[in-house]
């Protein structure tokens, strides 16, 4: 069985306010084990960058001016989570940026390149329902 573990970075919190993705990074496995095979990508937003996003992940609208834009890699993207389960923690904001991109590019919604979306903070929340989820505190929890 073939996973993706994929986690994006946006130049805010709100795609419909005309929020952008500015990094794509997904990691490959298969059968439980990493295979070695990754893709990321830096994006250029063509927008500033919220100061609180930009304190969260330090790519400035300078820094990513030179990258490409989404549709330039999008091809690339769509192919490397072709017939995989997609992992992503709190995938309802990673997976609204995602549809807004392909929205803006006239292509189908994110799930319909993938298998499935498995949200690790839903299934977090069920285990502990009254504890912290983030992903800090579950490495703490987990070791």
């Amino acid at each position: 069985m073939r996973h993706i573990v994929l986690d994006t970075e946006t130049t805010g919190l709100d795609p419909a306010l005309g929020h952008r993705v500015v990094e794509i990074g997904c990691v490959e496995i298969v059968n439980r084990q990493l295979t070695g095979r990754t893709f990321h990508t830096y994006l250029n937003p063509e927008r500033d960058v919220d100061p609180g996003a930009q304190n969260v992940h330090g790519l400035s609208r300078e820094f990513l001016a030179d990258h490409p834009l989404f549709e330039q890699k999008v091809e690339d993207f769509l192919e490397f989570v072709k017939d995989a389960h997609i992992i992503i923690h709190n995938a309802a904001f990673d997976v609204r940026f995602l549809d807004a991109e392909l929205e803006r590019l006239r292509r189908p919604c994110f799930s319909e390149h993938c298998v499935s979306v498995i949200d690790t903070l839903a299934q977090a929340r069920e285990l502990h329902p009254v504890k912290r989820n983030s992903l800090d505190a579950l490495c703490d929890r987990y070791g």
